[in-house]
């Protein structure tokens, strides 16, 4: 069921060890095999780009990015499930590519679950191509393995 803000003021706020648990309530219901504390605190400790994108107190959705030389990598992407499908994720891309272009970064990699045709739908309308495959990259249910699909973006 999807809800609205009261508000159409949206803003990025870090996302800090803190707000952990706000962030962590978000990524279980929006994934069968959500991020854990300890990948989110190994980005943080590790000085990864992390924002959540915060209205009236809840967050709508966050996004954790690795920066390398020239390019800037998508690790996750959420949007709160009573959030989605409002242009939300498109917002977060957006921050996203004007932040690495701050960086100096030429391009922007992401992996998706082969599975997931709506995100990659909303990632090829804001450009991203899809340019190659991981076998078995994503855990899966029942100990089976899902297959990723690569995308990127030349900023």
């Amino acid at each position: 069921m999807n809800a609205r803000i009261e508000t159409t003021e949206a803003l990025f706020e870090p996302l800090l060890a803190d707000r952990l648990d706000e962030v962590l309530r978000v990524e279980e219901r929006a994934y069968a095999h959500p991020w854990n504390r300890a990948n989110f605190l190994d980005a943080l400790h590790s000085g990864y780009e992390a924002q959540m994108l915060m209205a009236d107190g809840n967050v709508l959705g966050y996004f954790v990015a690795m920066k390398g030389v020239d390019e800037v990598h998508l690790l996750n992407i959420t949007v709160a499930p009573e959030y989605q499908r409002q242009g939300w994720a498109r917002v977060m891309l957006e921050a996203l590519s004007i932040w690495a272009r701050g960086q100096g970064a030429v391009w922007l990699w992401l992996e998706v679950r082969v599975g997931n045709v709506r995100a990659m739908q909303v990632y090829e309308s804001h450009g991203y191509r899809r340019v190659g495959y991981r076998k078995e990259y994503y855990p899966a249910a029942h100990g089976q393995r899902e297959d990723a699909v690569v995308m990127s973006l030349r900023l």
